[in-house]
Order: structure tokens, then C-alpha cells, then sequence
């Protein structure tokens, strides 16, 4: 299993447009992918589980995957976070 845990960046928060990039590219891989935040957890592959938690700025985050690809899902899922400016 791989994890890794987040701040998050982005002035809105994880809102709409950044929650479908982190579904799109967490869907890429086979291995079971999630996101964790003020003790929920939810499938990051999908976007009403995404949308449902209402991350805030500021808010710290945990991305866990579990799996074949899981090390690649979580690299893929970092660089998504730093390039679209949402997290770090």
C-alpha cells in the first residue's frame, strides 16, 4: 500500500474541475484508490465521493492506493496535484 498525505493549495479548495482531474487520473489504474479527509474516506474514482467531502484551502488531505499500480497511481495523483496548483 502507498500513501501520502497532502496540504491542500488551491484558493477554492477541491471543487468541481479539480475533483474530476483527480477522478480522471486516479481511474487510469487498476488499484483501489482513496481519499481521506477529516476522518472520511472515499473512492477517488468517484466524483460524487469526491465532491461529498467539501475540502476546503488549507485542509490537509491523504491519498491511499492499494494495488498492482499503486506506487504509479500515487506518483501520477501527485503530479496531477502539483500541476494543476491544488496541492503540495
Amino acid at each position: 500500500m502507498a500513501e501520502k498525505v497532502f496540504k491542500v493549495t488551491a484558493e477554492s479548495g477541491i471543487h468541481a474541475r479539480p475533483a474530476t482531474l483527480l477522478v480522471q487520473a486516479a481511474s487510469k489504474f487498476n488499484s483501489d484508490i482513496n481519499l481521506e479527509y477529516n476522518g472520511k474516506t472515499v473512492n477517488l474514482k468517484s466524483i460524487m465521493g469526491v465532491m461529498s467531502l467539501g475540502v476546503p484551502q488549507g485542509a490537509q488531505i491523504k491519498i491511499t492506493a492499494e494495488g498492482s499500480d499503486a506506487a504509479e497511481a500515487l506518483a501520477a495523483l501527485t503530479d496531477t496535484l502539483a500541476k494543476e496548483g491544488l496541492a503540495q
